[in-house]
C-alpha cells in the first residue's frame, strides 16, 4: 500500500472571436489560482527524471519542488473540499496533487501495468494529428499542452466553468469535422452517438428556455495532450456541459477515465424527432437491483429516498476517499454478476471495441471485490443513484433534481430528483485515472527518460 502524506451570438464570426479573448483571460485566470493555492500538480513517484517529468507546465510550484527535493510527496489530504467532494459550481479549481480514488488514503500498487492489450491506436493518432494539423497556429498553441499538464484535471460538466482549449464555436465546419473523426476513431459508434445526442439536447434546451448563450452544441472544448505518437504517452480532453472524455494513450493501452456523461432533459423532442440518451446505465441500473433478493437488497440499498444530488466524485473530485459500501460481488449469483457487468458494459460500451474489451477484462479480474450500493426507488421510473466502486473500477449514475434547463421540460429547479436528469461518472481509482500510473511508470522504466 502506498501511504498518503498528507449572452447569444447569432454570427459564428462573433462566436469564435468572443472565444478567443475568453480563452486568454481563462488561461491567465486558472494559472493565478495554481499559483496562489500551491497546489504542485505532480504524481508521488521516485527518481528525478520523472518528478521533472511529471512536473506541470503551468505551475511554477511543480518544478521548484521536484528540483529541490527529487524524493518528496505531494501534501495535503483527499477530503471533502475541493479536489475532494462532488463537483459543482462552489467547487470548481484544484486544492490538491493528484492522489486518485482510494477506500482509505492510500493506493493499492502494482494494480495497473505497462503491457502490451493489442489495442490498435493507430486510427486514434492518425485522427488527432489530422485535427492539430487542421488548426491554425493560434488555435493550435490553445489545444496542446504537455502530457503532465494539470489541464488533464480542468474538466467540469458545469455549463458555465471556464475552460482552456479551443471550443467547437471556435472551429470552422472543416476544423470540426476532424474534431468528429477524432471522437469516432476514439469511441463505438454508441459512444459517439452519446456524444452527439448530449450536445442536441442542450442546444435544444437552451433554446426552449431562451438561454443559447449558455446552452448550445458548440460549447465544448478540445485540449490535446503530449504529441500523438505510437510510443510515447499523450492523450485527449473533449469537455463541456454533460460532456466530458478524457482520453490517455500509451502505445496500446488506453485510459478512457475520467467519462462524465449527463444530460437535462434525458429525452427531448428535437426537429419532430424523440432524442433519448443516458438510458443505458438508467436500465441497466434497475435490471441490477431488481435482480436481487430482498436480504441482498437489505444490504445494497442504503436509502429508500434520493436526495437532489448524490455525486461523490465528479468533477474536481479526483482524491475522493470512499471506503467500500453495499453488496460484494462474491455474494451475487451468476446472473446478478451479468447484471452488474451489464452497468460497466454502459460506459465501457462507448469506447472501441478492443478498448471496451480490455477494461471489462480489468473490472472482471475484480468482480468478487466489486461492490455496488443504492439510494432510492427501484421502478421503472423512480430516481435512484448507483454506485460499482472496485480497486479498478468506479461508476456512478445519479438521477438528480431539475436544474437550470428544467423548464426545457416542463419541470421546477429543484422540485426532487428524476430520470430526467442524469449525470454519470467512469473513473479509474488508486491513481490510473488520466492514465497517470502508466505514465508514472513509463517515465520511471523508459531509458530514455532517465
Amino acid at each position: 500500500m502506498t501511504e498518503l502524506d498528507s449572452g447569444e451570438p447569432t454570427a459564428h464570426e462573433n462566436r469564435s472571436e468572443e472565444g478567443r479573448r475568453a480563452h486568454a483571460s481563462r488561461r491567465t485566470f486558472m494559472r493565478k489560482v495554481f499559483f496562489a493555492s500551491g497546489a504542485t500538480a505532480v504524481a508521488t513517484m521516485g527518481g528525478a527524471g520523472a518528478w521533472a517529468a511529471l512536473a506541470d507546465d503551468a505551475t511554477a510550484t511543480a518544478t521548484a519542488t521536484a528540483s529541490a527535493d527529487p524524493s518528496a510527496v505531494p501534501s495535503g489530504a483527499p477530503g471533502g473540499g475541493p479536489g475532494g467532494g462532488a463537483g459543482g459550481p462552489g467547487n470548481q479549481t484544484i486544492t490538491e496533487d493528484f492522489f486518485g480514488l482510494t477506500t482509505d488514503g492510500k493506493r493499492i500498487d502494482d494494480l495497473f501495468t505497462i503491457h502490451s492489450t493489442g489495442v490498435r491506436t493507430a486510427p486514434v493518432i492518425a485522427a488527432a494529428n489530422a485535427f492539430l494539423a487542421g488548426l491554425t497556429d493560434t488555435q493550435r498553441t490553445s489545444t496542446q499542452f504537455t502530457v503532465h499538464s494539470t489541464e488533464w484535471r480542468l474538466w467540469s460538466n458545469v455549463d458555465s466553468y471556464a475552460r482552456q482549449g479551443v471550443s467547437l464555436a471556435d472551429l470552422s465546419d472543416a476544423q470540426k469535422a476532424l474534431g468528429t473523426a477524432l471522437l469516432k476513431s476514439a469511441l463505438s459508434a454508441d459512444g459517439l452517438e452519446t456524444t452527439e445526442k448530449i450536445r442536441r439536447i442542450n442546444q435544444a434546451a437552451g433554446e426552449a428556455i431562451g438561454n443559447t448563450n449558455s446552452f448550445n452544441e458548440d460549447a465544448y472544448y478540445w485540449t490535446v495532450l503530449g504529441t500523438p505518437s505510437a510510443t510515447e504517452p499523450w492523450g485527449f480532453q473533449f469537455d463541456g456541459h454533460h460532456l466530458v472524455v478524457n482520453y490517455f494513450v500509451l502505445g496500446d493501452q488506453v485510459v478512457m477515465s475520467p467519462c462524465f456523461w449527463g444530460s437535462e432533459p434525458t429525452s427531448m423532442e428535437i426537429d419532430g424527432e424523440t432524442v433519448t440518451v443516458c438510458h443505458e446505465e438508467v436500465v441497466a441500473g434497475l435490471a441490477f437491483i431488481n435482480s436481487l433478493s430482498a436480504a441482498q437488497r437489505a444490504v445494497a440499498i442504503e436509502s429508500s429516498t434520493k436526495s437532489d444530488e448524490s455525486m461523490t466524485a465528479g468533477a474536481f473530485s479526483d482524491n475522493v476517499v470512499q471506503a467500500y459500501t453495499g453488496i460484494r460481488g462474491n455474494a451475487l449469483t451468476a446472473a446478478q454478476r451479468t447484471e452488474l457487468l451489464g452497468i460497466v458494459r454502459a460506459f465501457t460500451g462507448r469506447a472501441k471495441a478492443d478498448v471496451a474489451k480490455a477494461a471489462l477484462a480489468e473490472v472482471r479480474a475484480h468482480l468478487d471485490d466489486t461492490y455496488v450500493t443504492w439510494a432510492g426507488g427501484t421502478g421503472d421510473d423512480d430516481a435512484f443513484y448507483v454506485r460499482v466502486h472496485s480497486p479498478v473500477v468506479w461508476i456512478e449514475v445519479d438521477c438528480q433534481a431539475p436544474g437550470p434547463l428544467a423548464g426545457a421540460y416542463g419541470a421546477t429547479q429543484g422540485s426532487g430528483a428524476t430520470q430526467k436528469h442524469v449525470h454519470s461518472v467512469i473513473r479509474t481509482p488508486n491513481g490510473n485515472d488520466y492514465g497517470k500510473e502508466l505514465l508514472r511508470q513509463h517515465y520511471l522504466t523508459s531509458p530514455h527518460h532517465r
